[in-house]
């Protein structure tokens, strides 16, 4: 059942929800088999700093044939400071409004961040995850504060990203001799088959078609929110 979404007044309030929501992440594979017949969202915000306002993106594809299927966006005031570890709460109401407004409810959700590759195994991917009950996978471009070995160069390589000795995602060749992607799991989705979701969501760029179309999606409606 899907929780609702506060944004808490204080950095105390924020970090204390996440210790509270972070119980309800669910470690299995309920969602949808990789390459399967089934929708997959991406999801994506931009920020225009000088006026306060984010602009979130919802794109879903199919994921055999890779194609659009629907559009969503949505734009308003940046609703909580920028305070490392918190950047969802940043995020979260523009990225729930613009999934609101899909006609059709994804089967997988992919985040443009980190899943439980968090400090606190709270970033983006599981709280909307935990919030709206959706399959979720989170996907960074860098590995936060976490190490890592670098994977081999071939497509689908991967090496452990680490806190310590605790993995908490992923390195992950997504296209031969590039660099790594990031990957964390969210909610209902386990490490081995978000991978294989990221590597048949992306099989001609380094991104995922999800993230690619997300991100361009999310800056045009921010450029025409914030257009004289």
């Amino acid at each position: 059942m899907p929780l609702p979404h506060t944004t808490p007044a204080t950095e105390a309030e924020a970090v204390a929800r996440q210790l509270t929501l972070r119980e309800h992440i669910v470690p299995d594979d309920t969602g949808p088999a990789p390459g399967t017949p089934a929708t997959v969202a991406g999801v994506d915000v931009a920020y225009d700093d000088v006026r306060g306002i984010v602009g979130a993106a919802a794109v879903t594809l199919d994921a055999v044939t890779l194609e659009v299927r629907e559009r969503a966006t949505a734009t308003g005031p940046v609703p909580f400071p920028y305070r490392p570890g918190l950047l969802a709460y940043r995020e979260l109401p523009a990225v729930l409004d613009a999934l609101g407004r899909l006609a059709t409810a994804p089967d997988l959700v992919v985040c443009d961040g980190y899943g439980i590759a968090h400090p606190r195994r709270f970033g983006l991917a599981a709280h909307l995850g935990v919030l709206t009950g959706l399959p979720s996978i989170g996907v960074a471009k860098n590995p936060f504060t976490f190490h890592h070995q670098l994977p081999a160069a071939e497509r689908g390589a991967w090496s452990p990203l680490l806190d310590g000795t605790e993995e908490v995602g992923r390195a992950l060749r997504t296209q031969p001799g590039v660099k790594p992607l990031f990957v964390s799991t969210g909610h209902r989705v386990t490490l081995p088959t978000a991978c294989a979701h990221v590597l048949n969501l992306a099989r001609r760029y380094r991104l995922p078609e999800t993230t690619r179309e997300a991100d361009r999606l999310c800056r045009t409606a921010l450029s025409a929110a914030t257009r004289p």
